[in-house]
């Protein structure tokens, strides 16, 4: 097991080694501007700058730094709490067209039920691509603020986000994790939702009982079993996002990408290396070879 641990950080080092030496130290993207870090508007002082260390923003050349708080997630959320605590945070680079949603989170230890694919799709249906998102927190947490502070920053940065996208988005992730919650593999209801959404795209369901079949197909598919409750949910999310003002011929692509990142995340080499702190050793590993690299040009 070691040797083959060792064998692949070498040759995952060997791959990053060239892209990371070619971006590095790049400066100011002058089309999109700097990255945008949203903090949550009840970090302490020194939950901040433990934020602004896991996110490296030292490291930018220059970022734009806002807050946000139970004011906006009432903007963006139909039956938000104005008076939600608000810790989770995320930094916002935006990227070329074509490009897609890359989603790290960076705290994996402090967001308890959010996952990265959870937070994908959830973006992709409030209307953002082509973005490098990570997301962190001081101290555990569910995960859900770092959403709308997402939307904040779109916003910020001059895009119009239709608010009952925002609002379905929000929805989604909250039967994600509700779903998950109740013993199906985070990874799993990931790769349900993204294969409702793809059929929903290609299919365009005129109706709720065409809707409801697409569901029962997935689940099919996945082998997966909900209980009467979760399934409800998951129907009268999915009926919602039908009616939303989308163009599904462009989604559908999106998705498809999107469910390419999943499959990966559940592929072979997690088969062939099932030591979880491996891979955290890989993700350590990956920062602080970027590290090495970004200070040969420094």
């Amino acid at each position: 097991m070691k040797k083959i641990q060792s064998m692949l950080l070498v040759l995952l080092a060997f791959a990053l080694l060239v892209p990371a030496a070619a971006s590095a130290n790049v400066g100011i993207n002058e089309k999109f501007g700097p990255s945008i870090v949203v903090y949550g508007g009840d970090l302490s002082e020194a939950e901040r700058e433990s934020v602004q260390e896991s996110l490296e923003v030292a490291e930018e050349p220059e970022v734009e730094e806002i807050e946000v708080t139970g004011e906006d997630l009432v903007q963006y959320i139909t039956d938000g709490d104005p008076r939600a605590r608000m810790y989770s945070s995320a930094k916002i680079t935006r990227q070329e067209e074509g490009e897609g949603l890359v989603i790290e989170i960076v705290t994996p230890e402090n967001i308890t039920q959010v996952t990265a694919d959870m937070y994908a799709n959830a973006i992709l249906t409030a209307g953002i691509e082509d973005a490098v998102v990570e997301v962190a927190a001081p101290k555990p947490v569910t995960g859900h603020s770092a959403l709308v502070g997402i939307y904040k920053a779109y916003e910020v940065n001059g895009e119009q986000l239709d608010p009952e996208r925002t609002d379905a988005a929000n929805d989604e992730l909250e039967v994600a994790t509700e779903i998950a919650g109740n013993g199906i593999d985070e990874e799993q209801v990931s790769e349900l939702l993204t294969g409702i959404k793809q059929q929903i795209a290609e299919q365009s369901p005129a109706t709720r009982e065409e809707v409801e079949q697409i569901v029962e197909d997935q689940l099919s598919r996945l082998q997966i079993e909900l209980n009467p409750e979760d399934r409800q949910l998951l129907i009268d999310l999915m009926d919602r996002i039908r009616q939303l003002d989308i163009d599904f011929s462009q989604w559908s692509t999106q998705l498809e990408d999107l469910s390419k990142t999943i499959e990966d995340t559940l592929g072979n080499v997690s088969d062939a290396v099932n030591d979880e702190g491996f891979w955290a050793n890989v993700r350590s590993f990956f920062r602080q070879l970027a590290d090495s690299v970004r200070s040969l040009f420094n």
